[in-house]
């Protein structure tokens, strides 16, 4: 009889780290959930910085007065091809 009482308290001791574990498991999965979301995020940020910065540094080769011509043409052919990537995006939208 004694020991059918100690593997009952052991199985009660089980179900009871069972149950502590899988409440870890969900804390953990809620954090893990949002610190995805926050990387997520900061990615989409720096997707935008680099653009913005990409674009920062074609306004000022465009305003340098002793650009020379070879600077100045990679500027306007970078300009063009953002406007045609834009013109395909409005594009790919109306449709």
């Amino acid at each position: 009889m004694e020991s059918l009482a100690t593997l009952e308290s052991n199985l009660l001791q089980l179900l009871q780290q069972y149950r502590e574990l899988q409440q870890q498991l969900q804390a953990l999965q809620e954090e893990n959930e949002l610190q995805r979301e926050e990387i997520m995020r900061t990615h989409t940020e720096l997707v935008q910085l680099r653009a913005d910065y990409k674009h920062l540094e074609i306004a000022h080769a465009l305003l340098l007065d002793n650009a020379d011509g070879e600077q100045r043409e990679r500027v306007r052919q970078r300009l063009s091809n953002l406007i045609a990537q834009v013109d395909r995006a409005l594009e790919a939208l109306t449709k």
